[in-house]
């Protein structure tokens, strides 16, 4: 392993030089898919759980920009991670408005750090989709990034409804899943169905009127995620639109 895992702090790096696991690395290798071809290529682990990354996300929340970036540059899955965590709480802790735009922006500027799905789906709606709540009229950026070519920023813009879908607000990700019907990306058919479902635990017949429409076109991965809460009869009755 190399000696220097972050330059900025002695007892950072001394940290995860200690943490390092060889096989808990492999085994999280092999989990966020790093083989060649696959979505993750590449990347590379130390073996830290993510409760362990919360804390210490709060331990160096006041660290600069500077420090900051070189956590979002790390080759290391962990490290890339501590920094999104600490993106999300420069975000939650802003008391203006001016900071919690300056916030969405330096982790919007950074979003090529957030490039597996737990980097995203665990810091982008209590960033993005947060502050999207709050500004509806900068709620069209997300057709932008949902027409990207890039895997992450389609789901960065997919997940970050998770907050409105939890105000009861349904129309970003309903015009989302349309859009996003034919991406060929698995990991955006998990993100979308997840996010439908979302929308059934709040209003059930919305996520039931749009099934009516298009559950014989939804990718099959997302149809599953959508009704999984469905009773087993529902779930034979979508299922079966698929044929």
């Amino acid at each position: 392993m190399p000696v220097t895992f972050i330059q900025a702090d002695k007892r950072l790096n001394a940290f995860f030089r200690s943490a390092y696991n060889r096989e808990k690395a492999e085994i999280l290798g092999r989990f966020f898919k790093t083989g060649p071809g696959q979505y993750g290529e590449g990347d590379k682990f130390i073996g830290i759980n993510v409760p362990t990354l919360r804390a210490l996300a709060k331990d160096y929340q006041e660290i600069d920009d500077v420090f900051l970036e070189e956590l979002l540059a790390s080759p290391y899955h962990e490290i890339r991670l501590l920094g999104a965590l600490i993106m999300t709480l420069r975000y939650e802790r802003a008391s203006t408005e001016k900071d919690r735009l300056g916030a969405l922006n330096f982790y919007l500027n950074h979003h090529l750090a957030l490039n597996n799905w737990d980097l995203v789906d665990l810091t982008v709606s209590k960033v993005w989709g947060d502050y999207l709540l709050h500004h509806p009229e900068k709620r069209k950026d997300l057709y932008h990034w949902g027409r990207s070519q890039n895997l992450w920023e389609r789901r960065l813009a997919v997940v970050a409804t998770l907050t409105l879908i939890k105000a009861g607000q349904f129309k970003e990700i309903l015009d989302l899943s349309v859009m996003l019907l034919d991406d060929q990306e698995d990991l955006l058919h998990q993100a979308v169905g997840w996010m439908l479902r979302e929308v059934g635990k709040k209003d059930k017949q919305v996520l039931v009127d749009f099934l009516l429409k298009y559950a014989a076109r939804l990718p099959r991965t997302t149809l599953r995620y959508a009704i999984e809460h469905f009773s087993e009869t529902e779930r034979k009755k979508y299922l079966n639109l698929k044929r």
